[in-house]
């Protein structure tokens, strides 16, 4: 018998059910709010416009490089592209700023080598502790829009693109333990995935990564951001 198996399905199956409990709480706040008219959600759906000409490109990857935990921080790198320097944060593991990922501008005011940037980061990484990779199907994500804008491409004759205030939120199917929130900007639809998700090294804590349609570039490209997620 696959206990492994049967366990991914029992959870994904939990992460259903919560999923189908909030929708329905959802429709009941909501039950004497206007329902918008079809020729509005139409026009809408219908008016979504290309920012750029296409690109090629996969979009920006973020990867967790570790933890320091004398610094009470995680590093996070980002690639743009093969050619251009990754973008290297710090993730406030503690403090005021904890959950916030703040870009390291003093390695980019000394050089923007792409090399040499890439030679920084091997080095921080022999000093970093890893963080050890969970079982995804154990954690769920729900996105809500908290403000949607269209905004219009300036010297185009094109209808406006959809622009998103998207919250993510993170949290355990089984309901207990660490989870936590952000909130984002999206272009053309307020879709995102979660890719992954690792603990925290010492600490009752995880860290996700999750995927969503960030960068207004041909159809949209997909752009990563990281979610501490803590008691």
């Amino acid at each position: 018998m696959n206990r492994d198996a049967k366990t991914q399905t029992a959870l994904i199956a939990l992460a259903r059910s919560r999923r189908m409990q909030r929708a329905l709480a959802h429709a009941y706040i909501h039950r004497d709010a206007p329902l918008p008219t079809l020729r509005l959600s139409l026009g809408y759906m219908t008016s979504t416009a290309c920012t750029t000409d296409e690109v090629t490109g996969l979009g920006h990857r973020m990867t967790l490089l570790g933890v320091a935990p004398a610094e009470g921080v995680a590093y996070v790198v980002e690639e743009i592209s093969d050619t251009e320097a990754p973008i290297i944060y710090r993730l406030w593991l503690r403090g005021a700023r904890a959950g916030h990922l703040v870009p390291i501008h003093a390695w980019y005011e000394q050089s923007h080598d792409a090399m040499e940037i890439r030679a920084r980061i091997g080095a921080i990484a022999t000093t970093l502790e890893p963080a050890g990779l969970s079982t995804k199907e154990a954690w769920m994500l729900s996105t809500r829009v908290v403000q949607r804008r269209a905004l219009r491409v300036g010297g185009k004759d094109e209808p406006p693109i959809r622009k998103f205030a998207l919250q993510l939120r993170v949290e355990p199917v089984s309901g207990v333990g660490p989870s936590g929130h952000t909130t984002v900007t999206a272009f053309l639809r307020p879709g995102a995935t979660l890719a992954e998700v690792w603990s925290v090294p010492g600490e009752n804590m995880a860290i996700a990564r999750v995927t969503y349609t960030g960068i207004p570039s041909g159809i949209g490209l997909a752009k990563d951001t990281m979610v501490l997620l803590t008691e």
